[in-house]
C-alpha cells in the first residue's frame, strides 16, 4: 500500500481540507443559489484545488446538506440567539457543515466535527465566531451525541 503521502495526505488532512472546500462551496451556494452539481464541478474545474483532498467526501458533504439545508438549520437554531438568517454567511456555511456531520457522519468524533469547524471559523469567519461557532456547537453535540459526550 502506498504512504499516506504518496496518495495525496493523509486521510484526516485530505478530509480536513475536503470540509474547508465544503464549507467555500455552502459559502458560493448560499451567495447565488447554483445547482450543487454547477457548484462542484466549478470547484473541480481546478485541479490545484483538490491536491490532497478527499474529493468523494468534499462531494458528498456539498451534495447531502444543499439537499436538505432546512432540516439541518433546524438542528442548530434552537442553539442560536438570532434567527438563523441573521448569522453571517461564513458562521452559517460552518454550522451547516458541523451540524450535517454531527447528525449524518456518526463515524465522525464530535470533537472532531467542533475543532475542525472552529479552526474554520478562526480562519475565515468573522472576529471571535470561533467562539460563537464553538458553542453553539457544543450544545449541539450534547443534543446529537449524548451517548458520545457520556451522557447516555
Amino acid at each position: 500500500m502506498a504512504h499516506p503521502a504518496r496518495r495525496g495526505g493523509h486521510p484526516h488532512a485530505r478530509r480536513s481540507k475536503a470540509r474547508r472546500l465544503a464549507m467555500q462551496a455552502l459559502y458560493q451556494w448560499q451567495m447565488n443559489a447554483a445547482a450543487p452539481s454547477e457548484i462542484i464541478a466549478q470547484f473541480e474545474a481546478d485541479d490545484t484545488v483538490f491536491r490532497g483532498v478527499d474529493r468523494d467526501y468534499f462531494e458528498r458533504l456539498v451534495t447531502e446538506i444543499i439537499g436538505r439545508v432546512d432540516a439541518i438549520d433546524a438542528l442548530y437554531a434552537p442553539d442560536l440567539d438570532r434567527p438563523v438568517e441573521a448569522l453571517d454567511p461564513v458562521s452559517r456555511a460552518i454550522l451547516r457543515l458541523a451540524a450535517h456531520e454531527l447528525a449524518d457522519h456518526l463515524e465522525v468524533p464530535f470533537r472532531v466535527v467542533i475543532d475542525e469547524a472552529v479552526t474554520l471559523a478562526r480562519r475565515f469567519g468573522p472576529e471571535k465566531s470561533h467562539a460563537y461557532v464553538n458553542a453553539v456547537l457544543d450544545r449541539l453535540s450534547r443534543r446529537l451525541r449524548a451517548v458520545e459526550h457520556g451522557a447516555g
